[in-house]
């Protein structure tokens, strides 16, 4: 059952274990609401793939996730033809292929055969949907989530936009697919790249930024509560002072949560150097960040 407020949807959303704040839940539940999709920015690693799960946990729908890369096009998005399953039919339906071209008197006119016979070999037993088609086709609601668009290119982005609109796609060999039960769409990117008017315009829109040193804090506490709360205060606000500086990659919420787990795991009761000489390589990833926090 989806939530009736932006509070309720705050509430389901923290039960689905996500720790969201006030700007977030109304994102959501309008979303929701008016059926449209939620495109989240921010930094990577501030925890916009997880709002979806998070959504699908608290609606009780399936998640498809289309992750998103360079090169990625309409093929591996929305469907493919299983050819090898049209050409082992056609192998084993050879006396058939043999009756219907059996009149043809040349070559163009068997071709014409073949060609009326195209909606056998290109119809929904031979299709193979990928994650756009199968949100669409799904006989249980969904949420589409589609990581990362900035990594894709222009093209796809235009490509999205019939889905974004109409909730509906065109097959060429099928005519066009309307959604059984409209997704929730949520679309996420780490703003590397400038993402289209025209792709913006179909969307509501959330930017999600590092948290505050207290809602990052309640979510270390949440996910890691095997950790003193004077240590896990005291790593909060050395990830903050990290955050600060200029490094090449600053320390998402998830390098914070796994940097949380190492200091239960070797049994740590403060922050010395020791411990930070032993555990950066958890907080850090990059060898000029580690070389300069060292330093510094």
């Amino acid at each position: 059952m989806t939530p009736d407020s932006p509070a309720q949807f705050r509430t389901a959303l923290d039960a689905a274990d996500y720790l969201a704040d006030e700007a977030t839940a109304v994102s959501v539940f309008l979303a929701a609401r008016l059926e449209k999709p939620l495109l989240v920015e921010g930094p990577p690693g501030v925890g916009k793939t997880e709002l979806a799960k998070a959504l699908a946990r608290l609606a009780d729908r399936r998640l498809i996730r289309l992750q998103c890369y360079e090169g990625l096009d309409e093929a591996r998005a929305l469907y493919e033809w299983d050819y090898g399953k049209q050409l082992l039919t056609s192998t084993m339906l050879r006396d058939v292929v043999a009756e219907v071209l059996g009149g043809a008197h040349s070559l163009p006119d068997a071709v014409a055969r073949l060609a009326k016979q195209d909606s056998a070999f290109f119809s929904e037993h031979f299709l193979l949907p990928r994650p756009l088609l199968a949100a669409l086709t799904s006989y249980q609601p969904t949420v589409l989530l589609i990581d990362e668009l900035d990594r894709a290119d222009e093209a796809f982005e235009a490509f999205l936009l019939e889905l974004l609109s109409d909730f509906q796609v065109s097959v060429p060999e099928l005519g066009t697919v309307t959604a059984r039960h409209r997704p929730w769409v949520v679309l996420t990117s780490n703003a590397t790249r400038q993402l289209a008017d025209a792709l913006r315009r179909r969307c509501l829109y959330l930017y999600l930024d590092y948290p505050t040193p207290a809602a990052e804090l309640a979510i270390v506490q949440r996910k890691v509560p095997g950790l003193d709360a004077e240590l896990a205060a005291e790593a909060v606000r050395f990830v903050h002072q990290l955050r600060r500086r200029a490094l090449r990659k600053p320390p998402s919420i998830s390098e914070t949560l796994d940097w949380a787990l190492a200091l239960v795991v070797l049994n740590a009761d403060r922050l010395d150097k020791q411990v930070l000489e032993q555990t950066l390589g958890v907080l850090l990833k990059d060898r000029e960040d580690l070389r300069a926090t060292r330093d510094g």
